[in-house]
């Protein structure tokens, strides 16, 4: 199982939108058990080797494996929009 990690503006974009944290941490729980899971609206982003994308919604919440150290890190928040600029 990997360790999860957010960022400070992740944490900030949580708490301002407190109606979508039990879906986050669901969705994050299943990442955890297994990080190119299909249960959860996950993609690759194809800029990049190993970023994914998490869906919850019209948000988006970026991540990166970083498979020798066991960790999940969820380093950037925000709606569809904003969030790939």
């Amino acid at each position: 199982m990997y360790t999860i990690f957010l960022s400070k503006s992740v944490e900030k974009f949580l708490d301002k939108h407190p109606e979508i944290v039990e879906a986050f941490d669901e969705s994050a729980s299943l990442i955890a058990l297994n990080p190119k899971n299909s249960w959860v609206d996950v993609k690759k982003m194809i800029w990049s080797t190993d970023i994914y994308r998490l869906r919850i919604g019209k948000y988006r919440f970026l991540y990166r494996i970083i498979e020798e150290k066991i960790v999940i890190y969820f380093f950037d928040a925000g709606s569809r929009g904003d969030i790939y600029k």
